[in-house]
């Protein structure tokens, strides 16, 4: 308390009574896949082994089914080599999330694709992952894709700030490209009603630096980095698609209109070609499906922009816990998630002309009587408007013959 000892004006700090949330990462990425053993150092004739620090020897590969943060694409590399047959399909994923924007992700290197399923409980104590994506050899069956995805999404979705990115088979039997629920076509994902993961077809070519040429990989490294790189550039907000695929060369298979047309309603993100130009060209949940989907979750956008509202509160709000739970605390959690909130629209990712249209925050008697105090409990109730992509841009042309005379 300051003393008031002279005459004249006195200016005190005081609490605003605001604790600004802050919004979390939205572009941290989890890579699981396979890496067999990589010893000795880099040999350049049998395109192999480990790059050497600048004592002379070759960097130590990082243990299998242990989580590794990477920051950088000569990171990967002190940590599990270059691009090799040993690590092929993981490094080109790893690549192609860096060269696409990607900026920071972790990375499991497992010896089978079996072992995929076994480490995920390792990613869930690290927080700031909210992309995962298990970018696998071709030799991998549908059959394997489809009980190893199915487990992705599920992780996703009880972690609640999390989004599985998935690929398709490379090869689709007799070029069978419809949606079917066996190895006969292309075997999607299981329905996932609340959108948590995202399905991407078909494989691109990129540069073989191992055969020379070209090789097709699995896309789910390069559309995580474009992930990263639309949100950097517009927002989380913006639909991760229109966008060019950086490093990509040609597709495993060419798609009509009429094909993606089918593909697309039912949740299958496509990636095409235009005039040569490489573009993920889908936006699109595993909640896409006329029949049994959910239209509330079906856009990828709006499923990471509310993980995004989710988590940024959740993190945001802790200080809460134990504090007296009264009108006071209320009025504290309405005005922090209100500023918070407030930021968002004013960012462009909720809709309406003012924040009322926008966002509602309630936290006051009505959302906790006496009965959920009693519980230990503050209850407080959440709208938002989200922004949705302009998926389908019609225009309404006809013929005029000109202004009367």
């Amino acid at each position: 308390m300051p003393e008031y000892k002279w005459p004249g004006v006195y200016v005190e700090e005081v609490s605003s009574g605001i604790q600004p949330i802050a919004g979390i990462g939205t572009s941290t990425a989890a890579f699981i896949g396979i890496s067999q053993e990589i010893i000795g150092p880099w040999d350049p004739a049998k395109k192999q082994g480990m790059p050497v620090n600048p004592a002379g020897d070759a960097y130590e590969q990082k243990p299998a089914d242990i989580p590794q943060p990477v920051n950088s694409w000569t990171e990967f590399t002190q940590k599990f080599g270059d691009i090799q047959e040993a690590n092929e399909f993981l490094a080109q994923a790893v690549f192609g999330f860096f060269n696409n924007g990607g900026l920071r992700c972790w990375v499991i290197r497992v010896a089978a694709d079996g072992n995929v399923v076994k480490v995920l409980p390792r990613l869930e104590s690290i927080d700031e992952i909210v992309i995962v994506a298990a970018p696998l050899p071709p030799s991998a069956t549908q059959e394997t894709l489809h009980d190893i995805q199915d487990k992705l999404v599920k992780h996703c979705q009880d972690m609640e700030t999390r989004t599985a990115v998935l690929d398709s088979a490379r090869d689709i039997d007799d070029d069978n490209l419809v949606i079917t629920e066996n190895d006969t076509g292309i075997w999607r994902p299981t329905i996932n009603k609340k959108g948590y993961g995202a399905f991407y077809f078909p494989w691109i070519y990129v540069a073989d630096p191992i055969r020379g040429g070209r090789v097709a990989v699995p896309p789910s490294g390069h559309v995580t980095g474009i992930y990263a790189r639309s949100d950097a550039e517009r927002g989380v907000q913006k639909a991760p698609a229109n966008e060019i695929i950086l490093g990509a060369l040609d597709l495993r298979y060419q798609l009509s209109n009429i094909t993606q047309g089918d593909l697309n309603l039912r949740g299958v993100d496509c990636i095409r070609s235009f005039s040569g130009t490489i573009k993920v060209y889908g936006a699109r949940t595993l909640a896409s499906d006329p029949e049994h989907g959910d239209i509330e979750w079906q856009y990828v956008s709006v499923r990471r922009l509310v993980n995004f509202l989710r988590g940024s509160i959740e993190t945001g709000t802790q200080w809460v816990v134990f504090e007296p739970n009264a009108q006071d605390l209320w009025a504290k959690i309405r005005r922090n998630v209100g500023a918070f909130l407030y930021g968002q629209w004013a960012a462009g990712a909720l809709v309406g002309n003012t924040p009322e249209q926008a966002f509602y925050v309630r936290c006051d008697e009505s959302t906790n009587p006496p009965d959920v105090r009693a519980l230990g409990r503050v209850v407080t109730e959440i709208g938002v408007a989200v922004v949705r992509p302009a998926e389908f841009v019609v225009f309404r042309l006809s013929q005029w013959s000109g202004p009367a005379q």
